[in-house]
């Protein structure tokens, strides 16, 4: 049987039920970190503020260790909960980072597992420092 062409390959980001589709197809490459955080947090449901392990989100956070650098829109699998916080894997820093739940601003934002690809994707990536 021959292969598929890449066009003939289902991709997760022409699935009508991916809704990052939306944020990517208005996508140009000016966009802040800021702007594309924004369309995100639109499109994405708000999942409350404890996660489940096993699960991926985003969310809005304000670390709290000073001289410390910290990814305020953090892209986390998350790995672990506890009743402070949670720990996971940060797509940006590419590394385990553990997130207090008195830092996060606002809700997460889960993420589905066949939107995970897209969302990595899109640089958002803000790195700050206290």
């Amino acid at each position: 049987m021959p292969r598929k062409t890449l066009r003939q390959r289902k991709n997760p980001t022409d699935d009508s039920e991916n809704r990052v589709r939306s944020v990517i197809d208005n996508f140009i490459g000016v966009e802040t970190a800021d702007d594309i955080m924004e369309n995100l947090m639109e499109v994405l449901n708000e999942s409350g503020i404890i996660p489940t392990a096993g699960k991926y989100y985003t969310f809005v956070y304000r670390a709290k260790t000073l001289n410390m650098q910290y990814d305020e829109f953090p892209l986390v699998a998350v790995t672990d909960v506890f009743s402070w916080g949670f720990r996971g894997i940060n797509f940006h820093w590419e590394d385990k980072r553990q997130y207090d739940y008195n830092q996060i601003v606002g809700q997460l934002y889960e993420i589905y597992p066949e939107e995970i690809s897209d969302v990595i994707e899109l640089p958002f990536t803000k790195i700050q420092s206290k």
